[in-house]
């Protein structure tokens, strides 16, 4: 019984803590639109920038809501890690692929300055960690 409890409020700080990451992260974006979209613009070109923007910042909006919905919080749970290990594999491939400059990642809308890269990469690959606790402790948590 106790070991349920654990897990339960492990699985819904996990939960809200991912929905509060993604927002904070939509939220910067959209603060700082013009300038991500000036990164993205400097990645694949001008003509799907501002489409790509907002499609990053809708499925971070999305995730959140998903993660914080208790019937869809797994749904929630794969869409973050779907979008971590998305952004995980492009700083890779942007450095090491398209051998980049130096770019601000625009992960949190400039707000907290990050390269892409294996910092980037690595740390995007942590935060799959809470993921996978919503993921696979979700319904145990709730039984």
């Amino acid at each position: 019984m106790y070991r349920r409890s654990w897990l339960r409020w492990l699985v819904l700080f996990c939960r809200f803590g991912l929905a509060a990451m993604w927002l904070f992260a939509a939220g910067a974006k959209i603060y700082t639109a013009t300038d991500f979209r000036g990164n993205v613009a400097s990645v694949i070109g001008t003509r799907w920038a501002w489409h790509t923007t907002f499609l990053v910042i809708a499925l971070e909006l999305l995730a959140a809501v998903l993660l914080v919905l208790p019937r869809t919080a797994r749904a929630g749970a794969l869409a973050s890690a779907a979008l971590l290990v998305g952004f995980a594999a492009f700083a890779l491939f942007y450095v090491y692929v398209l051998k980049g400059e130096p770019l601000e990642c625009g992960c949190f809308g400039g707000i907290i300055a990050s390269q892409l890269g294996v910092k980037t990469a690595l740390r995007n690959l942590a935060l799959l960690v809470p993921a996978l606790i919503v993921l696979f402790g979700h319904g145990r948590a709730r039984g």
